[in-house]
């Protein structure tokens, strides 16, 4: 049935913000972060539902529901309802690019769908079925495409004993941080909603819209472009398996302990522990030589190392990028606390005034990043995502989901994702993409493997029954 079944688009509309934008707020500036990410795709993540039994009209009272409490989130949101425009002039010569948020403007897009599978079709098999990637509008884009593109995009698909909602959005428009406090306010919203749509819902937690800019700059930064040719590209991912392995609490927990026994110290945090125990173990799959350079890519919020810190609702991109660096040899001929040490460094050297001198630079050079020059596949490890997002925590009345998937989106050979274990409590899920061949490698390697849970994603934990 699986290689069979396709998704069937039943219907689509654009959903506004259920009331006017403000005019002063109808212009989002952006920043360099959110600027540095027009190359990459679209952030994808979804959450899998067990659809509720013998219930009457669910999926019509369903989809009147989500549309009705997006539009409210939409107008709380308001950036991911509009769309990119380029500012040109040759005299003086200015090239920028910001969000219109303007009334006129088609809004989100919402498409319901249908998939002839089951959950256990999806969760059963040891790989990530590529199906998953169907459940996601806008395979492929690039961020840059918001210029014609809605720069959000949800995708209902109603499975045979099931329900997916893929959320596809701009990553110019936020980040991790902000698409989790985004789906987190929907689904709020969905959930003190009444049988009555026709007033409002208070929200816990206002976004916040004034984006940061370095003093003496914004909030239109000039970029030194004549056309989007010179600065963007499309990376195309190879034929990758992709994998998720469950750590429990418990497990991780013993990482770290053994990390800050193995180093004499007890700053090594369980992240970094697990983070250099998958760099360790991916590097020693990969068979390279005890000279080559390998480096762990870590992803780093930038709001509380700002001072006075960003506020958590800070809605926008405020990540950053850093790298632990070190040859094949010395990775694996040094033991765990080591490895997770130079984790730790990379993560803790990066405060305000690293942060500062970061963005100085990219305003003297701007850099828009490219996965095909800015990340070695045959070498590197890259740690994307949080297990801190509140994932599970997002019901839109059918309980708890039984899992969190993601799509296409920037996908290469040893990306690893990171989710919130399904059981919450500190342990986490990682998707792991790697080639066929180094997979294979890691999947034989028990070093690996015994802090390893659940090696498929039919197990209890991922709530699957």
């Amino acid at each position: 049935m699986m290689s069979s079944s396709i998704v069937q688009h039943v219907s689509e509309c654009f959903i506004k913000p259920l009331h006017p934008i403000p005019e002063s707020n109808r212009i989002c500036h952006l920043t360099t972060w959110d600027i540095a990410m027009s190359s990459t795709n679209y952030i994808q993540k979804g959450l899998l539902f067990k659809k509720p039994n013998n219930q009457q009209h669910f999926i019509d009272n369903l989809l009147e529901k989500l549309n009705h409490s997006l539009s409210l989130a939409l107008f709380h949101f308001y950036p991911l309802s509009g769309r990119l425009v380029t500012q040109k002039s040759q005299h003086p010569p200015s090239y920028s690019i910001f969000v219109d948020c303007s009334n006129n403007n088609p809004g989100a897009r919402f498409i319901y769908a249908t998939l002839d599978i089951t959950i256990s079709d999806i969760l059963s098999p040891i790989d990530v079925p590529p199906v998953v990637k169907s459940l996601f509008d806008l395979n492929k884009a690039i961020n840059h495409d918001g210029h014609t593109l809605p720069l959000l995009s949800i995708q209902v698909t109603e499975l045979v004993d099931g329900l997916f909602i893929g959320c596809s959005m701009n990553h110019c428009i936020g980040d991790g941080t902000s698409f989790w406090k985004f789906f987190n306010t929907w689904s709020e919203i969905f959930q003190a909603q009444g049988h009555g749509y026709d007033h409002d819902v208070p929200i816990s937690r206002q976004p916040f819209h004034n984006r940061w800019f370095p003093e003496g700059y914004g909030p239109l930064i000039n970029l030194p472009f004549k056309h989007q040719d010179e600065f963007v590209s499309r990376f195309k991912a190879p034929e990758l398996r992709e994998r998720i392995f469950h750590f429990t609490a418990e497990s991780i927990a013993k990482l770290k302990a053994k990390a800050n026994r193995e180093y004499n110290t007890n700053k090594i945090s369980s992240f970094q522990s697990l983070s250099a125990h998958v760099w360790r173990s991916i590097t020693r799959a990969r068979r390279l030589t005890n000279d080559r350079k390998t480096s762990c890519m870590v992803a780093v919020n930038n709001r509380p190392r700002m001072k006075p810190p960003l506020p958590e609702e800070y809605f926008g991109t405020s990540v950053d990028t850093v790298s632990a660096e070190a040859t094949v040899g010395e990775l694996l001929e040094n033991d765990l606390g080591w490895v997770a040490w130079k984790v730790h460094v990379a993560v803790t050297k990066h405060d305000e005034l690293e942060i500062r001198k970061s963005v100085e630079k990219w305003l003297e050079t701007p850099v828009i990043l490219d996965l095909d020059r800015h990340y070695d596949p045959l070498s590197g490890v890259a740690m994307i995502s949080s297990p801190r997002f509140n994932m599970y925590g997002n019901e839109f009345g059918m309980g708890k989901a039984v899992a969190v998937l993601c799509g296409y989106a920037n996908k290469c050979d040893g990306n690893v994702t990171i989710y919130e274990g399904h059981e919450g409590g500190g342990s986490m899920d990682l998707e792991i993409s790697l080639s066929s061949n180094v997979m294979i490698e890691l999947e034989l390697d028990d070093n690996f493997m015994n802090a390893v849970s659940l090696t498929n994603m039919s197990g209890t934990s991922r709530g699957h029954s």
